[in-house]
Order: structure tokens, then C-alpha cells, then sequence
């Protein structure tokens, strides 16, 4: 799950003291900061420069951060806050780029008229071909209507236009993929639909990005139904697979047999109904849920799962406790049971503070920073577009969430989300299960 926060990187000059480090981190900690990367720009003959990249919740935290560093003694010195978010983002993040070096008219002719005909008759008597020699078969449209960008809302497709560059980006470093941004101007479903439908010709995949509940349920529903290629809502399912793999290695830090637990699920928007299919999926027995949403409820049931009243009867029924309502300090400490395991994922704020809930008993707790989902959908796509899958299924998601939880250190939520052997992994394992159905399919139809 993607954060809000605001990422600055302070230029800060210790002098070389043991001790200096630690109080610049201390302040920053005391003004609500979380330190990322730091990074040594020099070294001098008696004092340190270093960039220290720090998250907030707010703007106005940034000015007091600053403010309390400039005040420490021992000529400890904040020499610049910089963006360097926005910096990155200048002139975007992607483009398209040729793959063939153009230098001759021989060249010209080869890559485009008069040679490009014969490609163009080949593909026209084969359309399978396409594939082969154009970029359709590599090629996955991510697709957003705005309505559901990150934590912030409706704020429309083209503010959401950089998490759809992030995508393409790690498409491209994490799997090989292109992935391109589509930036649709309605909302209603039958638009979303249907603009789909007729853009899906110069692609192999669909990933719908940041479309609101409930209408991203019926979107994603339709096209899967009307297309004859993948299609996935990676706000659903892309979520899903890393919950699901990072509720298995909790579970076996905790020492509890997932399958047989019962495991709760707090919110149940698409991120929350999504890992509850999920769960009921890998073969979870029981699986629960809590929202202030009729509707959602009646969504679960006719899934399998079992709604309930209230979070305070969920929390004391349940094993295994997972949340992603958005809402922070929504679990109650004395609702905790010893010995459960607690996830509460909303970002930036959990539900309930990892410690807090180990205060109050839970055998394992964490909050959403580990859970993103660029450990799924990278690998997901490569390995159906691999097999040439029509479909992403369950069992392929569910062989992704496995495949994450068995790269997992002991200890460990979920692995580096930028380890490219994980990417791998979860490729070929996606990828067999993909050629599986796909032999299925075959033996069916011969039949």
C-alpha cells in the first residue's frame, strides 16, 4: 500500500563527535519525522555532511523539523531542505524510446515505407502475429478514471498521472514490460468500459489503477468477462497478494496454522474485500469482516465470508486481525487478545500502532510501510503475458502470494520490495500455473 507522506531530504553538518548523529535523529523522531535513506556527501577533517531523507504527515512538520534542528548546540548545522520528489518528477518519469538505430534511407525503408507493408499483410492474415512482430505482446495499458489516487481521493486522472508513471516505471526496471498510461475523463462505468474495450487492440494486459469502490467492482467484472485478455485491479488483487503473503509469514513467526485460523478483516472496500477472497482463496476456512457499508457486507457474503456486527466482535472472535480502513486509531487497545496476530495497514497512519497492540498481548503486529504492492503486479504480468494468459485467476495469484512469503527472511513481513530475484520467482510461479490452466483449457476444448 502506497503512503501520502511528504518526503524531504535535509543537508545536515555534524562535527565529528560520537553522539552528533544521534541527537539530529532524535530531534527529527521528536518532531514526527521518519528518517529514510542517509547518505555521506563529505567527509571533512573534523566534521561530516550528510543527506538525510525524512517523511512527514504534513508540510507544516517540515518547518518545525527545520526549526529544531537549526536550535541544536555543538555546531550542528541545517544547511538546505530540498524536494527532491518534485525534482524527479521534472519532465516525467518515462518516454518512449526506439529500439532500432535509424541512420540510412535503408534503414528508413526497412523500419517504416515501403518494408513496413509486408509486416502490416502478414499481421492482416494473422492477427496472432501482432505479437511477434509489433509491441502489443509486451505492451500493458494502466488504466485510471482519478477517483481513487493513493490516500488523496477524487482529485482526478491527470494528478494521478505520476503513480501512473510509477508503474510504468517499475513495469519496466522490475519485469521488461511496457507499461503505458491511459488517463480516462469519465467516471461512469459504461464509459470506462467500453474506452477499454476499444483502446484493448494494441495491448496484452489491462491494469485498472486507482479506481474507487464500488464502481472499480463492476469495472474490472465487465472487462474481464468481455476481453480476451488479463485484466487486473492491482488497488484489489495486487494488494491482496502481498497481504496474503505477508499474513503467511507472520502467521509462522506467531506459530499459527493460517488455514485453520480465523482470520478477520476490517474494512472491506476493494483493498479489504479483495484480501478476503484472497484468504478464502489460499483455503482459509474462516474468514470475517467489518464495515459500516451494507452493501460491502452483502459483497463478502456472496463471496463466502462470514460479516459481522461490529470490530469489537470481530477482534475478540478472530486469530488473525488484518485492516485497511484508512482509519488511524481505530482498534481500541483492550480489544486486543493475547496471542493474535494483528495487521493494521492503512498508511500513513495505522489503525492501531504496532506496539500498542504487542502492549496489549498480540503474539505479532505491524503496520502497512513493508506491504507495497510492487512486490505483486511486476512478476504477475510477466508471468501471464509469458504463458500468453487470457486471464490472471486466483490459483496465479495465490502462487505469487506463496512465492513472496517463501523469499521472506525469518522475521521479516515481506521481502525487499526492489529484489529482482523475488521478481523472477514470482514470474515463473505465476507463469506455470498460467501454462496449467492454459493445458486445461486446451484438453477441454479438445474434448
Amino acid at each position: 500500500m502506497m503512503s501520502k507522506q511528504i518526503i524531504r531530504t535535509l543537508m545536515v553538518e555534524t562535527p565529528s563527535i560520537p553522539g552528533n548523529l544521534g541527537k539530529v535523529a532524535t530531534t527529527i523522531g521528536l518532531a514526527g519525522g521518519d528518517i529514510g535513506e542517509i547518505q555521506t556527501v563529505k567527509v571533512g577533517p573534523n566534521y561530516t555532511i550528510r543527506n538525510i531523507t525524512v517523511q512527514v504527515d504534513h508540510e507544516e512538520q517540515i518547518e518545525e523539523l527545520a526549526d529544531a534542528l537549526s536550535r541544536l548546540d555543538g555546531g550542528i548545522r541545517l544547511h538546505a531542505v530540498s524536494d527532491e520528489v518534485l525534482h524527479a518528477h521534472e519532465g516525467g518519469k518515462i518516454h518512449m524510446k526506439s529500439k532500432v538505430d535509424l541512420q540510412t534511407l535503408a534503414d528508413l525503408r526497412r523500419v517504416y515505407t515501403p518494408g513496413v507493408a509486408n509486416v502490416c499483410r502478414i499481421i492482416e492474415k494473422e492477427p496472432d502475429k501482432a505479437k511477434i512482430y509489433t509491441s502489443i505482446g509486451n505492451s500493458v495499458a494502466i488504466v485510471t478514471d482519478g477517483t481513487a489516487i493513493l490516500g488523496l481521493g477524487d482529485i482526478g486522472p491527470v494528478a494521478g498521472m505520476p503513480v501512473m508513471e510509477g508503474k510504468a516505471v517499475l513495469f519496466d526496471q522490475l519485469a521488461g514490460i511496457n507499461g503505458i498510461p491511459i488517463l480516462l475523463n469519465t467516471k461512469d462505468p459504461d464509459e470506462i468500459v467500453r474506452t477499454v474495450k476499444n483502446i484493448s487492440p494494441g495491448y496484452s494486459g489491462i491494469l485498472l489503477e486507482d479506481i474507487g469502490s464500488p464502481h472499480c467492482f463492476e469495472v474490472e467484472e465487465r472487462l474481464k468477462k468481455e476481453l480476451d485478455i488479463p485484466v487486473m485491479h492491482d488497488d484489489q488483487h495486487g494488494t491482496a497478494v502481498v497481504t496474503l503473503a505477508a499474513t503467511i509469514s507472520a502467521c509462522k513467526s506467531a506459530g499459527i496454522d493460517l488455514k485453520n485460523a480465523q482470520v478477520g478483516q476490517i474494512g472491506l472496500g476493494a483493498a479489504g474485500l479483495a484480501i478476503s477472497r484472497m484468504l478464502m482463496a489460499y483455503g482459509v476456512k474462516d474468514v470475517f469482516g467489518a464495515d459500516k457499508s451494507p452493501d460491502a457486507k452483502v459483497r463478502l457474503a456472496n463471496y463466502g465470508g462470514h460479516p459481522v456486527d461490529s470490530i469489537e466482535m470481530l477482534m475478540n472472535t478472530c486469530d488473525i486481525v488484518i485492516a485497511t480502513t484508512g482509519v488511524p486509531g481505530l482498534i481500541q487497545k483492550q480489544w486486543v487478545r493475547p496471542g493474535q496476530v494483528i495487521l493494521a495497514l492503512s498508511n500513513p497512519k495505522p489503525e492501531i500502532e504496532p506496539e500498542v497492540a504487542l502492549q496489549a498481548g498480540a503474539a505479532y503486529a505491524a503496520d502497512g510501510r513493508s506491504v507495497n504492492n510492487v512486490l505483486g503486479f511486476p512478476g504477475i504480468f510477466r508471468g501471464v503475458l509469458n504463458a500468453q494468459s487470457s486471464e490472471i485467476t486466483h490459483p496465479m495469484l495465490v502462487a505469487a502470494a506463496e512465492t513472496i512469503a517463501a523469499c521472506t527472511k525469518p522475521g521479516d513481513l515481506v521481502p525487499h520490495p526492489l529484489d529482482l530475484n523475488v521478481h523472477k520467482m514470482v514470474t515463473e510461479a505465476v507463469e506455470r500455473v498460467a501454462v496449467q490452466d492454459n493445458r486445461k483449457v486446451e484438453y477441454t476444448c479438445s474434448l
